[in-house]
């Protein structure tokens, strides 16, 4: 499956998993941590951050990340590139879809980042059934 109807499918299985993990890579060693914000802009699907964050500084280095969660007893697994977009439309569109992150930060402030995930495969599992392969 690809495009938008793909996206949409990663959108809501994300969104089911409430938190998944998010790996980066620091020099040769890898590192995983929570993530709990995906939200779609402008047909395109979003993260989000502060820039402050060594999560940041190493998808600024490297921008090659795997995301993984696991909802209703199936899993997924998403490649992706991770892009910075600086614009205040994309900031202030992930704090309005999650406003408990309105007390850390601003589409304003130097801190907020907002990423879009672009060249995606995400594959889709379950015990006993075919993965399924989303590419967007």
């Amino acid at each position: 499956m690809a495009g938008q109807e793909g996206m949409k499918e990663v959108y809501e299985f994300l969104k089911k998993c409430g938190t998944y993990y998010l790996a980066t890579v620091d020099g040769d060693q890898p590192r995983v941590r929570p993530f709990g914000t995906i939200h779609m802009f402008e047909n395109k699907l979003y993260i989000q951050t502060g820039k402050k964050k060594d999560v940041s500084k190493q998808m600024k280095k490297n921008p090659k990340i795997e995301i993984c969660g696991m909802a209703e007893g199936k899993w997924i697994r998403v490649q992706a590139i991770a892009v910075n977009d600086d614009r205040v439309e994309a900031k202030q569109s992930m704090l309005d879809a999650y406003p408990q992150l309105k007390g850390m930060y601003s589409a304003t402030d130097d801190n907020t980042q907002v990423l879009y995930l672009k060249d995606v495969v995400a594959t889709i599992n379950s015990f006993g059934a075919p993965p399924k392969v989303v590419k967007f």
